[in-house]
């Protein structure tokens, strides 16, 4: 009979004798047009697929790295602790867990540094840290910066990448969007430039406040919530 001819078939009659060697590590799928990619390649590209054009998501470390002059960034030091207004044990535990993991101490970058040469004052906020989302501290830093641009007279750049205010902070994470944009509407009153960069992805309370006051507004392909821009008009 037909059904004792079939048999199992050894997995040595299908594998190929000289396997390909891939290293691991060495190559990454374009999450848009689903190409696989030399990392390296990636990289030289500044991080944006050679097949399609889409834009990586970039660490703050590796943005700063690209934009700004090598050896001029100076981060700024403020020595603030995140705030944890309301009591949540699991919040300092993830805190703490992602100061780990990334190297990170908030959700954002701040400092000065050189452009081709030109001073700026310059912002990047880091999804990898709470998805970017905008805390007190996160508040904060940028609120300084934006002061250390008016004090320096100097343009500043915000790199924007974030999920909005972070919720475990309440009602405090909701006042920074009040407090970034009146620090920007200060800025504006000295006649300084702000160059506001929307990166994938930028939602929320970030894009209702500073992310959309910019003098100039830059976006990366389907950095932004529409929803997030209908709520605001």
């Amino acid at each position: 009979m037909i059904v004792d001819k079939i048999k199992k078939r050894d997995l040595k009659d299908i594998r190929p004798e000289n396997p390909v060697d891939i290293p691991v590590g060495k190559w990454v799928k374009c999450d848009k047009c689903k190409e696989i990619l030399y990392k390296e390649a990636v990289k030289e590209n500044l991080s944006v697929c050679p097949s399609c054009g889409h834009h990586f998501r970039l660490s703050s470390r590796r943005r700063i790295e690209q934009i700004i002059d090598k050896d001029t960034f100076q981060e700024f030091d403020l020595n603030i602790d995140t705030a944890n207004p309301l009591k949540m044990e699991e919040y300092v535990k993830k805190l703490e867990a992602l100061r780990d993991k990334t190297g990170l101490d908030e959700a954002v970058k701040c400092g000065i540094g050189k452009i081709n040469g030109i001073d700026v004052v310059i912002c990047v906020m880091d999804g990898n840290f709470f998805m970017g989302s905008m805390g007190t501290v996160v508040g904060e830093k940028i609120t300084y910066s934006i002061e250390q641009a008016i004090e320096r007279r100097l343009p500043i750049i915000i790199f924007s990448v974030s999920g909005g205010a972070r919720m475990q902070e309440g009602i405090m994470s909701l006042m920074q969007m009040a407090k970034t944009s009146s620090a920007i509407a200060r800025l504006d009153s000295e006649g300084l430039l702000f160059i506001s960069v929307l990166t994938d992805p930028t939602y929320g309370g970030v894009t209702a406040s500073f992310a959309s006051l910019g003098d100039i507004i830059l976006a990366e392909p389907r950095c932004y919530d529409w929803v997030c821009w209908a709520s605001c008009y």
